[in-house]
């Protein structure tokens, strides 16, 4: 009877372990809905235009750089809409402060690059959903098993579909937004 709980106590130990050590995105400036810094200040919003902070942990084994996406599921094109796309951070980096969008004040981590958003533009774009029911915004967090051979002026979908090729695991978050 001991030796049974003394293996039930290992396995608990063990599945624990694993549980802990999945790969996390976190932010400590988002919960479930989106603040007023990751708002436009334009179209009806008086928002900071502001990346939110994010943090993850538990990359997986082989991971050389890390890939951050913000996408609007819900935005009314057809399409969703991409807020920003930020790849080839490197493995080392486990962290992006919030304001890092901003392109034109160097906040990403050295050999970073933001890529174009649905606005055309690199970049942080802020919320700003239409009169409606509440959006949704997927954070993704890529653990990539190399670099991607892509400059600032990639379009979302192809940052997407070479990223799909080099993705080890993704972590995400889904915030919600209104007008």
């Amino acid at each position: 009877m001991k030796r049974f709980f003394t293996t039930l106590a290992v396995a608990a130990i063990i599945s624990t372990t694993a549980v802990a050590q999945t790969f996390t995105l976190k932010s400590n400036e988002l919960g479930g809905q989106l603040t007023n810094k990751q708002y436009a200040n334009a179209m009806g919003f008086t928002g900071e235009n502001k990346s939110p902070q994010l943090s993850w942990e538990n990359a997986p084994k082989g991971t050389e750089s890390f890939a951050v996406t913000i996408y609007d599921m819900d935005a009314p094109s057809g399409s969703g809409f991409w807020h920003w796309v930020v790849f080839n951070i490197p493995a080392n980096v486990h962290e992006l402060k919030s304001g890092a969008g901003d392109a034109t004040k160097n906040l990403i981590p050295e050999g970073a690059i933001q890529s174009n958003t649905d606005m055309g533009a690199p970049g942080f774009v802020g919320a700003a959903p239409p009169v409606g029911p509440a959006h949704g915004y997927l954070i993704t967090v890529y653990a990539l098993s190399k670099k991607l051979e892509l400059d600032k002026n990639a379009g979302p979908a192809f940052v997407g579909f070479n990223m799909h090729f080099l993705t080890l695991s993704k972590a995400s978050l889904i915030v919600y937004g209104k007008k």
